[in-house]
């Protein structure tokens, strides 16, 4: 039998803000446990949750992004449920009606189609605490410096049919709430992670098979290998006689599995009912309008202006734009070069890339600033040092020597461009290789190649390769 696969993704993004979603307690990372964590975060009698606003105008932000519906009226309710971290013994957060609603999101698939994702809902919550294991025995310690921690949850329509659909769309995500600044998407730390809803049903079938869904997955690696295992066990099931039973599990990257960690909870079981603490939420339509004049260039739209107007192709321009900081980057590059977009893709893309991934750093921390790969780039142009010299002059300035034309200077890297001069270099080679240069003259065009590496070697590689070319060719043919 063929199987269709049925996957919906639950993203949580953390929103950015310096503060909680009910308290004004910090929110940054790291620090030591139990120190950013206030009487509201514990859930003490008498205190009252106060909304951060902030946090509401990055959920509009979001919205505003992905087409969606902005609530004028939305509202915080209780989801109860027991877990240590959890010290109210419920999680503020929005069920009925939340803060975004039907939006819409654009991948691009592995044949360059693309393909629309439909967005639910994004609704604003708090995040609970975190439980610690290692460092106890026989016991487990609680952290609540998370408790209260701002999330917009993003809720997907189960549109996407494979796990590189739902990778592509997780990207896209990613991607725009970093640009839209409301997100750090810093995984390893919990920024941006999701839960998976996975299920098959018979190709052609109407009627959605029994889901599991995949919790906490925080890489995109993870995410695939995490469905196309779920995939493959729910068939095996299926296919043995069994029925799936719907359920939460986890994903364990080391057995690359996933295995049960409870029965799925239904929304009855979390008793939702408005909060009494907290009001309604109601947003102006000025407010959303104010929203809106804040929001960037989105990355489709800086893809299209990058393929229009620097000429690249669209896989170039999708590599430019994967962030924001990429994008601005390469623009300052090819405004510093003097407009030579091409050159300055190519150099952003392959060498400028290669030294930030041996080195594990954002592009932000690249060693080579946008102004000092744009003024090596004009040396380029301008025909003062060559391609091959340059990547010498990238290394340098990598290691901290300089700028380009200092580097250049001090180490005499300049090309030579003397007509004069490389004629006589080409002499003195062809003088001694006459065997070489007979047998060219009968037909071993391949020894050319031979006679270029020699002339350069003569250089030390300063030699202009077009000029060059041009003049070994016409010495050689006598």
């Amino acid at each position: 039998m063929e199987w269709e696969t049925v996957i919906g993704l639950e993203i949580h993004a953390q929103l950015a803000t310096q503060t909680k979603i009910f308290s004004g307690a910090a929110t940054a990372y790291g620090a030591e446990p139990n120190t950013q964590a206030c009487l509201i975060d514990l859930g003490m009698p008498g205190v009252l949750p106060v909304l951060n606003e902030e946090a509401v105008r990055m959920a509009v932000k979001l919205g505003l992004a992905i087409g969606a519906e902005v609530a004028p009226r939305s509202v915080f309710a209780r989801k109860n449920y027991f877990y240590p971290d959890l010290p109210k013994g419920y999680q503020i957060s929005q069920y009925e009606l939340p803060v975004v609603a039907r939006g819409t999101l654009e991948i691009e698939l592995e044949d360059g189609e693309t393909k629309t994702i439909g967005v639910t809902r994004a609704h604003l919550e708090e995040d609970a605490g975190k439980s610690l294991h290692e460092d106890f025995h026989g016991m487990s310690g609680i952290d609540l410096n998370r408790a209260g921690t701002p999330l917009l949850e993003i809720v997907s329509e189960p549109d996407m049919r494979s796990a590189k659909e739902a990778v592509a769309y997780m990207k896209k995500l990613h991607t725009l709430v970093r640009y839209l600044e409301i997100c750090d998407g810093n995984m390893q730390e919990g920024s941006f992670r999701c839960d998976a809803n996975v299920s098959v049903r018979p190709q052609g079938q109407h009627k959605f098979g029994t889901r599991c869904e995949i919790k906490n997955l925080n890489s995109f690696r993870y995410v695939e290998r995490a469905i196309n295992y779920e995939v493959e066990r729910q068939i095996a099931i299926i296919e043995g006689g069994g029925a799936v039973v719907q359920e939460t599990r986890l994903y364990d990257p080391n057995k690359d599995e996933t295995r049960s960690m409870r029965s799925k909870e239904e929304a009855n079981d979390y008793r939702y009912f408005p909060d009494p603490d907290l009001l309604p939420l109601e947003i102006a339509a000025d407010f959303v309008e104010t929203v809106r004049t804040t929001l960037p260039e989105l990355p489709d739209e800086k893809k299209h202006r990058f393929m229009t107007h620097y000429g690249l192709s669209a896989y170039d321009a999708g590599v430019l734009t994967a962030s924001r900081e990429m994008g601005d980057y390469y623009e300052q590059v090819v405004k510093v070069c003097g407009g030579h977009a091409k050159l300055a893709a190519n150099w952003t893309m392959v060498e400028l890339s290669a030294v930030l991934n041996r080195d594990n750093l954002d592009i932000a921390d690249s060693p080579v600033s946008a102004d000092m790969l744009g003024q090596m780039l004009a040396r380029i142009h301008d025909n003062t040092i060559s391609g091959k010299i340059a990547k010498d002059v990238f290394e340098a300035m990598c290691n901290g020597e300089g700028t380009a034309d200092e580097i250049i200077e001090k180490k005499g890297l300049k090309q030579i461009t003397d007509t004069g001069a490389i004629e006589k270099i080409i002499d003195e080679v062809m003088a001694a290789n006459p065997g070489q240069l007979a047998d060219y003259r009968a037909g071993k065009e391949k020894l050319f190649g031979f006679f270029v590496g020699q002339v350069m070697k003569a250089t030390g590689g300063k030699a202009n390769p077009g000029q060059l070319n041009d003049l070994l060719k016409k010495k050689l043919a006598g």
